[in-house]
């Protein structure tokens, strides 16, 4: 086995949950490398993979990937039958264009609803600001538009690069009991359903480590 995935914390990491579900999705072979977040050893400890200070990172013997867009290209590149893009032209381009929205933008999401696996409230669009409120209203648009467009079962047609990109999203949306239309909640379902998703969920509940500035945005003021 050449290919070691270095990530964090499962409970907070949603980026290290992207590259990972990619790889057990795309049925690949790899050794898990976790480092807990924010620790004293963490800087020193994730700068002896990349210089970046980030997860994930993908090690394939030495060459060093990172960033998870740039895993799944390496990945696809190497490796035949990966999880990839939609055959058909056109969901092809309206998927890579989603997956990228997703990988540069959605900044106030991911500020006020961090990933944090072990909560789960009712919270109301109230409690966030209108920039969060406007990104959660994106999301949930985009996601019923691709279900009225291509019809399913995922996003764009066959479980791609898109999906994977947006499950941390879904997470995030039941962590905080963001309440979506019927349409866009069928991927919040679909994504919860996932094998690879359920044994995160249950390796992040067994997690010690608390991030107490991820928890604090999980308390509902009164």
């Amino acid at each position: 086995m050449s290919l070691r995935l270095i990530i964090g914390n499962k409970n907070y990491s949603s980026w290290s949950l992207r590259a990972w579900l990619f790889l057990k999705q795309s049925h690949i072979e790899f050794e898990e490398i976790k480092l807990a977040l924010f620790t004293q050893q963490w800087e020193a400890e994730i700068k002896r993979y990349t210089p970046a200070g980030k997860v994930p990172v993908l090690l394939d013997g030495d060459i060093v990937i990172w960033d998870s867009l740039a895993i799944m290209e390496y990945v696809r590149e190497n490796f035949p039958d990966t999880v990839g893009w939609p055959s058909d032209r056109a969901a092809q381009a309206h998927a890579r264009s989603i997956a990228n929205e997703m990988h540069s933008g959605f900044m106030a999401i991911r500020e006020e609803l961090p990933q944090n696996l072990r909560v789960c409230q009712q919270r109301s669009l109230d409690d966030f600001s209108s920039n969060a409120r406007n990104e959660i209203q994106r999301v949930e648009t985009l996601w019923q538009d691709c279900f009225e467009r291509y019809g399913g079962p995922w996003l764009c047609g066959d479980f791609s690069i898109a999906d994977v990109m947006y499950v941390p999203v879904a997470l995030r949306f039941v962590t905080y009991g963001i309440q979506l239309k019927p349409t866009a909640q069928q991927f919040v379902t679909l994504a919860q359903a996932l094998e690879p998703v359920q044994a995160w969920y249950q390796d992040a509940a067994q997690e010690e480590e608390t991030l107490s500035f991820i928890d604090a945005a999980a308390k509902v003021s009164s």
